[in-house]
């Protein structure tokens, strides 16, 4: 028997303003309406970000000014 993989939807893409590790070796990058400080480090190797452009699939944040929400106690 044959079984067609089913074709996925193609998801609307948009330019994304992102921050990507400094870092020669790391791949780390998180999209900037989703980083918690306004200079974010980076999670995996906590080197300083830079502010790029990515071409990613468009997402919906429902907390825009999640950067100006009060921040909580950090767990190390």
């Amino acid at each position: 028997m044959y079984f067609r993989k089913k074709s996925l939807e193609e998801l609307p893409q948009e330019e994304t303003a992102v921050w990507t590790c400094e870092k020669e070796g790391c791949n780390g990058w998180i999209r900037d309406d989703f980083a918690f400080e306004h200079q974010p480090t980076c999670h995996q190797c906590s080197s300083p970000m830079i502010r790029s452009i990515k071409t990613l699939p468009q997402l919906v944040n429902s907390k825009k000014d999640i950067k100006n929400l009060a921040k909580g106690t950090r767990i190390s």
